[in-house]
């Protein structure tokens, strides 16, 4: 994926550059009660993400991404985005003094119908080619898509509990 910054004329690696992030969403579920969603995202480097989902639906997921990032204000905002093998669209904003994030996922119909299969982790074979498989449930235009908001628990730089990555490894 094109980067869509100059690392060395940007604010990149002072911003997001091995940034770990733990956050919650809190989710009105359909009973109108709240849910808390916990997300871990790893900023690894210019041009690649890694994240676990600890809950909500897609809880039980590990992944790594080929990202693109834009910076929106240096310091303050930066615009995360990433394709996945399920064939679901994210796009991350993240607010740094706020310490909070806004996303728009377009999952997939696969993906959103079959959570359960999109649990797993990518390094594991079976998880990935499942995951592939999802991605050929429905229409491009058969998507569900969520606009949440987010706060963060925990912002640190390293890998945390997360596994690190060959930047090398293919992503789709």
């Amino acid at each position: 994926m094109p980067v869509l910054l100059h690392p060395q004329d940007s604010t990149f690696d002072a911003d997001l550059r091995d940034r770990h992030l733990i956050y919650d969403y809190n989710v009105q579920n359909a009973e109108g009660s709240t849910e808390k969603w916990r997300y871990e995202l790893w900023f690894f480097n210019e041009d690649r993400i890694v994240y676990a989902i600890h809950g909500g639906p897609m809880a039980g997921r590990k992944n790594f991404q080929a990202a693109t990032y834009q910076c929106i204000r240096p310091g303050e905002l930066w615009q995360c985005n990433w394709l996945e093998e399920t064939g679901t669209i994210c796009s991350l904003v993240f607010d740094i003094p706020n310490g909070h994030i806004t996303t728009l996922i377009a999952f997939s119909k696969g993906h959103w119908e079959h959570n359960g299969a999109a649990r797993g982790d990518k390094r594991d074979d079976g998880d990935l080619e499942r995951w592939r498989g999802l991605a050929r449930i429905g229409i491009q235009t058969d998507r569900v898509l969520l606009s949440e908001q987010a706060d963060v628990v925990e912002d640190f730089r390293g890998a945390g509990e997360l596994e690190p990555i060959d930047p090398s490894w293919p992503t789709m």
